[in-house]
């Protein structure tokens, strides 16, 4: 552990790991304080805050991995009432320059915040939100395996023998094949007939059992996006996963997004300038929360064929002579604007009466 004089106010920046955090403290000048290793534990954390405070009053932290690694220390001292702020990883060309190391990923986590680099709060991670993202992990993963389940079905059957192959190719609907397929009698495997009815059949209640798995995590998702939400369920084009998608990007302290900008630039749905010269033009933004903009370009799709003013709207705009990518963009803004109405947006108390 290094240690220099205590300096009045400082700046601390974490590099954070699976079962190490190291941490450094700078000062408002930018000289380097002192350096220190901890554990990954309630323990390692209290050693960390008492380490940065014999430096003085601590200005902010800067944790790298606040959704990873550094969820667990970000809450801790957020509960204790400092200011935490989420560090970027450093850019890999200065990496290929100067070498990884942990301490000089900290201390470039501390010089980010110290410039200002660093302004995004983390997210809180404490409430019906955070149980919204449990689930939707599960739930995601769960469709992802399903899917592979059925693929591996239907190519087994593409290469099953002749006899049970002319026999399964003529069940139509995915919930049928399986179910029959689930009901097969393989026997003893002696033969290639029978070794592809096993397989057959063990994939096929693989695929039933996680059917079942995704309509119980759906009608979770329901109660818990119904409470958290309500005003964004009512509106038009919006559904349980897309309003989950929505409130998992705000996350459990909303007011942290302070402008409809900021959440469509996180939402990759505001344009980027591409001017050189002469010519002025705008290009579509490839960056951002990407499951955030397909929630958006779902709400998009859906309104643009049940949602009359969305209607209405298209037909204009492709008078005009716009381009339908340019048309979703602009509609996906609307949308972002919207949704940081109902879920960001202080709400305003009634006045009282005299």
């Amino acid at each position: 552990m290094e240690k220099t004089t205590p300096a009045t106010e400082i700046v601390v920046g974490i590099d954070t790991h699976k079962r190490t955090h190291t941490a450094v403290a700078l000062n408002s000048l930018g000289a380097r304080l002192g350096s220190t290793t901890v554990p990954v534990s309630r323990e390692g954390y209290r050693q960390l805050e008492a380490w940065a405070r014999t430096f003085g009053a601590v200005r902010a932290f800067g944790i790298e991995g606040t959704g990873c690694y550094g969820a667990g220390l970000s809450r801790v001292l957020r509960d204790a009432g400092y200011r935490v702020l989420e560090v970027n990883r450093p850019d890999r060309s200065a990496r290929r320059r100067h070498g990884k190391d942990d301490p000089l990923d900290a201390e470039a986590a501390a010089r980010a915040v110290l410039s200002g680099q660093a302004t995004a709060e983390p997210k809180a991670g404490t409430g019906s939100v955070e149980m919204i993202r449990h689930l939707t992990v599960a739930r995601d993963a769960a469709v992802k395996a399903k899917t592979q389940a059925m693929l591996t079905l239907k190519s087994i059957i593409v290469s099953a023998p002749a006899e049970l192959r002319e026999q399964l190719e003529s069940i139509s609907g995915e919930m049928t094949l399986a179910r029959q397929l689930a009901a097969l009698r393989p026997g003893r495997i002696t033969s290639p007939t029978a070794s592809a009815k096993a397989a057959l059949k063990a994939i096929a209640r693989r695929w039933l059992a996680l059917k079942a798995e995704i309509g119980n995590h759906d009608r979770e998702l329901d109660v818990l996006v119904a409470a958290s939400a309500p005003d964004l369920i009512a509106a038009p084009g919006i559904a349980t996963v897309t309003a989950a998608e929505m409130l998992l990007l705000v996350g459990d302290n909303p007011e942290r997004i302070r402008s409809e900008g900021a959440l469509a630039k996180l939402c990759g749905v505001c344009p980027i300038p591409a001017s050189s010269g002469q010519t002025n033009r705008h290009r579509l933004n490839r960056g951002g929360n990407r499951q955030a903009n397909a929630a958006l370009h779902r709400v998009v799709v859906t309104r643009m064929r049940r949602h009359q003013p969305t209607i209405d709207y298209v037909a204009r705009r492709t008078k005009e002579g716009m381009a339908m990518k340019e048309i979703m963009r602009c509609l996906k803004r609307y949308v972002a604007r919207e949704i940081f109405g109902l879920l960001c947006r202080p709400r305003q108390t009634a006045p009282t009466a005299a």
